[in-house]
């Protein structure tokens, strides 16, 4: 928030420069409620884990198997994935209307297609479209955020929508029908008209042409990324191939979508790498610990749900407190606490035999990626120097996170589940 006018003109300019190193937030004159920014933000959390416990039902009203079924969680994880740097792209060269209005209508249009589609080919086009369009919300609502403490309120919302998702869509299928719990995400529209009010002229267009060869570079990589569990040695090599020629490209134009100065900043990529392991180590966990209780601890299947759910909201809730905390940290009292706890989780995960220690292990693998998500972000963007690169600071790292949610289910499978 800018000083006010009896502050002086050195108050002023000492508030200008603060608002600057606080984030991603452009100067406005009174910042988005940070409510507004959760609702925006947080329902494809929800959305994104809807399907998981009532995919049978699913895949038989569709008349497919239920591994077919499977491929509407790799799709929209997919399209979130790449949907992200693309989406910010858009907040970068057309501002924020631009992609208010382009994932409200992706959201509209991929919510329809799931309500009425009677074919697994157009439900998959409709989640991949709910996924591009939420992503395109969440890039706006962290480039809104500003501060590490009001982004911990959207990061640890999202990690509580996404732990009460599952449970969430068997409730409304239940209830209603497998199609109405797929339309969770669209709750997300409720925020967009305050939240279009109220942001006034942040993130105003940069110049320039839009780089399109950067953009389907970066999202051959990432859709190759996000395709090795399934197709590891096709996705390796395709993956190796689209960086090869990212990286060319990026050196003939190293102001297109993926800023090369960005990628010069030790804070960007130190905080970048740091998310995506450890989303990866909370989401083998988030996969593994169901398995592991009921192996180890002698666990069922509804001791072990209802402590994992208790487990999930507890450190999605905690992590705003080091979210908060983190303005009177340094960078590394920061990171040494995210990667100790990372650590501790994942060794508790390997090695606990007690139940209630597998359920801390996942209680602090999702604390550290949360509070990743909300502080790391932070010093990601603040990594930008030129302002116009914000948005895609914000989509590079979220970029990576998003890839942390692709690695980990396969590590479980191969480290645990497939056993």
């Amino acid at each position: 928030m800018t000083a006010t006018t009896t502050a002086g003109t050195t108050g002023t300019t000492r508030t200008a420069k603060a608002t600057d190193a606080a984030g991603p937030t452009a100067r406005t004159a009174a910042p988005v409620p940070v409510l507004w920014l959760a609702l925006l933000a947080t329902p494809i959390a929800a959305g994104a884990n809807a399907p998981v416990l009532i995919l049978p039902g699913m895949a038989r009203s569709l008349g497919v198997a239920t591994g077919t079924a499977a491929w509407l969680l790799t799709a929209f994880g997919w399209a979130m994935a790449v949907g992200t740097p693309l989406l910010a792209g858009l907040l970068r060269r057309r501002g924020l209307p631009a992609v208010l209005r382009l994932s409200t209508l992706l959201v509209l249009a991929g919510t329809l297609l799931v309500v009425v589609s009677p074919w697994l080919a157009l439900t998959l086009f409709g989640r991949c479209a709910q996924a591009a369009g939420g992503a395109g919300l969440v890039a706006a609502a962290i480039s809104l955020a500003g501060t590490a403490r009001r982004m911990g309120v959207i990061s640890a919302g999202f990690g509580m929508l996404g732990a009460t998702g599952p449970l969430l869509g068997r409730a409304l299928a239940d209830a209603a029908s497998w199609r109405i719990a797929l339309t969770v995400s669209a709750l997300s529209l409720l925020a967009v008209p305050a939240v279009g009010r109220r942001a006034g002229a942040a993130n105003p267009p940069a110049p320039g042409r839009f780089d399109g060869r950067g953009a389907a570079l970066l999202t051959a990589l990432a859709t190759a990324l996000v395709l090795l569990p399934t197709a590891p040695l096709a996705a390796l090599g395709g993956a190796l191939v689209a960086a090869a020629l990212l990286a060319l490209h990026v050196r003939r134009r190293p102001e297109g979508f993926v800023p090369a100065a960005l990628l010069r900043r030790p804070v960007f990529v130190v905080s970048a790498l740091l998310a995506l392991a450890l989303s990866a180590s909370y989401f083998t966990l988030l996969f593994s610990v169901p398995r592991l209780l009921a192996d180890r601890a002698g666990w069922d299947t509804a001791s072990a749900g209802t402590g994992q759910l208790a487990a999930l909201l507890a450190g999605s809730a905690l992590s705003w407190l080091l979210a908060a905390a983190s303005a009177r940290m340094s960078r590394t009292a920061v990171r040494t606490v995210l990667v100790s706890l990372g650590a501790l989780a994942a060794l508790a995960g390997i090695f606990a035999t007690s139940g209630p220690l597998l359920l801390a292990a996942t209680a602090a693998g999702v604390f550290t990626a949360s509070a990743a998500n909300a502080v790391l972000s932070t010093h990601a963007v603040a990594a930008a120097s030129d302002p116009a690169q914000r948005p895609a600071a914000i989509g590079l790292f979220t970029l990576c996170y998003q890839l942390g949610g692709a690695f980990g289910p396969a590590v479980a499978a191969l480290l645990v589940l497939g056993s």
